[in-house]
C-alpha cells in the first residue's frame, strides 16, 4: 500500500498521527475514538509496549490485507456506508410467522 501521508510519519507515531494520515485531519479524532477499537478486534496492530505506539509498517500491512492486496486482488471496495454504534434494524417482514 502506498500512502504518502503514512510514509512521512515516524516509525512509531501516535494514534492521532496515524488517524490523520489515514482519514485526514477533520475525521481523525472520530476515527481514533470510534473506528480504531473496532479495527483492533479485526487485527489492527497493537501498541508496542516498548515504544508505546504502533509501528507504521504493521499498519500498512494491515490495510494491505484489509483491502485484499496481499492476496493479489486489488479490486476490493467497501460494501456500503459504515454506521458504527447503531444497532442493526430487523426487517419486520422477515420475522413475521407465516
Amino acid at each position: 500500500m502506498t500512502n504518502a501521508a503514512l510514509d512521512r510519519l515516524p516509525l512509531f507515531p501516535t494514534d492521532l498521527e496515524i488517524a490523520t494520515a489515514i482519514v485526514g485531519k477533520t475525521k481523525a479524532d472520530y476515527w481514533r475514538k470510534a473506528v480504531l477499537p473496532s479495527l483492533e478486534k479485526s487485527g489492527f496492530p497493537a501498541v508496542d509496549p516498548l515504544h508505546e505506539a504502533r509501528a507504521v509498517p504493521l499498519v500498512k500491512r494491515f490495510y494491505d490485507a484489509y483491502f485484499g492486496i496481499t492476496a493479489g486482488i486489488a479490486i476490493a471496495k467497501p460494501d456500503g456506508e459504515e454506521r458504527l454504534g447503531q444497532w442493526r434494524k430487523r426487517n419486520k417482514a422477515k420475522n413475521t410467522p407465516r
